[in-house]
């Protein structure tokens, strides 16, 4: 992933993007481009990504089994990606009620549905689960499960946006 996709601050405090096709209201239907879903869900992957990466390698490090393992890191999955929205419409001046309320709201579906395949997609990989970090097998079933979470999730993100919800709530905020 590249600087870019890192940098959500820009994302969502750059005005000068193109709004006509996400709505300015909840509930209202706008049209939604490939391109903001394709935005939306890098945002998103990239959240979940960093979450379940740091969950995976403290769970390894504390020698943790694969349950708790899973938990933490679907747990920071979450966590990062709310922070990442919630940190953007913090600075664009919306207090803290409202801007968590921004981000479960913009959020919630799209991650838990990067969770749901990403795991998935792990826990289906014969011997992916008892890999360790330093084994290739780790890390080809934990990026390609983020490839199919990011190709399952970015239609749902389009279909959500395209109704005034999902990553649409985050833009009627700017």
């Amino acid at each position: 992933m590249g600087t870019k996709a890192m940098d959500h601050s820009t994302h969502h405090t750059d005005t000068t993007h193109d709004h006509d096709h996400t709505a300015t209201h909840p509930g209202t239907h706008a049209r939604a481009s490939w391109p903001m879903a394709v935005k939306a869900t890098l945002h998103c992957l990239t959240g979940c990504a960093i979450g379940e990466i740091l969950g995976m390698v403290i769970g390894t490090a504390l020698l943790w089994g694969n349950v708790p393992t899973m938990i933490l890191a679907i747990a920071l999955a979450f966590l990062f990606g709310y922070s990442f929205t919630l940190f953007a419409v913090l600075r664009v001046g919306l207090d803290l009620k409202s801007a968590i309320k921004v981000a479960l709201a913009a959020d919630t579906v799209s991650i838990a549905v990067m969770e749901f395949v990403d795991n998935a997609i792990i826990a289906l990989t014969p011997g992916a689960m008892d890999a360790h970090l330093s084994d290739g097998l780790f890390w080809s079933a934990l990026l390609g499960g983020f490839g199919v979470a990011f190709l399952v999730t970015t239609p749902i993100n389009k279909w959500m946006i395209g109704r005034g919800k999902g990553h649409a709530v985050v833009h009627a905020h700017h």
